[in-house]
C-alpha cells in the first residue's frame, strides 16, 4: 500500500480525529525547533493513528522542524517492507527505528529522537545515568534505560537492538549512548512534556557536574516518591502541550494546515 493510500484510508479508528492528531505532532516539531533541541534535518518523531500499533505518522526527509505543517507528515505502515522504494520516502535512518520500535513495541504510541545538546552530552558521558539530584531528575528514577552499544546510524538493526531495551513499559526514556534520546508517550502531548524534562533535567545535572562540587543525590524512597507523585499529578502534561498550541495558534496558525 502507498503512503498516498494509506493517507486517504479512511478505515482508522481514532482517539482524535486524524487532523488534530497531524496537528499536535506538527505543534511538537515547532517547538522543538524554537527550544533548539533539534538538530539540522536529522531527528525524527512518530505517532501511531487511532488504536493501530504500526500505523503512524512521520516528518517528511529532510524537512526542517521550524517548517513543518499538519499537511506535510508522511503516513506509513511499519509492517510494509516496500516503504523506502516508495515516492517521497521517508529517511532511511527515521524508518530504521521508528518502524522497529512500532513493529515491537506496541505500548509505543508517540516516539521521539532527538540529539539535543544537554541529552547528548549525557549520552556521552562513560556513565550515562542521571541522578536524582531534584524534582526533575528524579521524574526519571529507575525509568530510563541506557544503551551502552552505539552501533552506527540508526538503519533497522539499530533500531530493533534499541526497541529491545524499552519492552518494559515502565521505561518510558533511552538514553542512546553516544548518539541522543529516545522517548516513549502515549500520545503527543505526553511525549513531549517528557522530552522537555529530560532535557532540562540532563541540563541541570551537566551544570551540577561543572560545579565540581559533591552532588547531594536524594534517597531512593525519596526519588521513587517523587516520580510516582509526578506521574500522578493531574493533566500536567496535557495543560502544558495546551498552552504551547495556542501560542502557536496566535503566532504560527500555520502550522495547523
Amino acid at each position: 500500500m502507498s503512503v498516498a493510500s494509506l493517507a486517504s484510508a479512511p478505515s482508522y479508528p481514532s482517539n482524535l480525529p486524524l487532523h488534530l492528531e497531524r496537528a499536535q505532532l506538527a505543534c511538537a516539531f515547532r517547538w522543538t525547533a524554537r527550544l533548539n533541541m533539534h538538530e539540522a534535518v536529522a531527528n525524527h518523531f512518530s505517532l501511531c493513528i487511532g488504536n493501530s500499533t504500526t500505523q503512524f505518522l512521520i516528518n517528511p526527509n529532510q524537512m526542517h522542524f521550524s517548517r513543518i505543517k499538519a499537511s506535510d507528515l508522511l503516513l506509513l505502515d511499519a509492517n510494509n517492507p516496500d516503504t523506502l522504494a516508495q515516492e517521497n520516502a521517508p529517511d532511511p535512518t527515521a524508518w530504521g527505528l521508528h518502524a522497529s520500535i512500532h513493529k515491537i513495541l506496541p505500548h509505543a504510541t508517540c516516539v521521539m529522537h532527538v540529539h539535543s545538546i544537554h541529552a547528548t552530552i549525557l549520552a556521552s558521558l562513560k556513565n550515562p545515568s542521571l541522578p536524582p539530584i531534584d524534582q526533575n531528575t528524579a521524574t526519571f528514577f529507575k525509568r530510563t534505560a541506557v544503551d551502552h552499544n552505539f552501533g552506527g546510524l540508526a538503519f533497522e538493526e539499530e533500531g530493533t537492538r534499541c526497541a529491545q531495551l524499552l519492552q518494559n513499559p515502565k521505561l518510558k526514556v533511552l538514553v542512546m549512548g553516544n548518539h541522543g534520546i529516545l522517548v516513549l508517550g502515549n500520545s503527543v502531548p505526553d511525549a513531549f512534556n517528557r522530552l522537555y524534562y529530560f532535557e532540562r533535567a540532563a541540563e541541570t545535572y551537566i551544570k551540577a557536574l561543572w560545579t565540581g562540587q559533591e552532588l547531594n543525590v536524594l534517597s531512593d524512597d525519596i526519588a521513587e516518591k517523587t516520580a510516582v507523585e509526578l506521574e500522578n499529578y493531574p493533566n500536567q502534561a496535557s495543560a502544558h502541550f495546551s498552552e504551547l498550541q495556542a501560542i502557536l495558534d496566535a503566532e504560527e496558525p500555520i502550522y495547523k494546515t
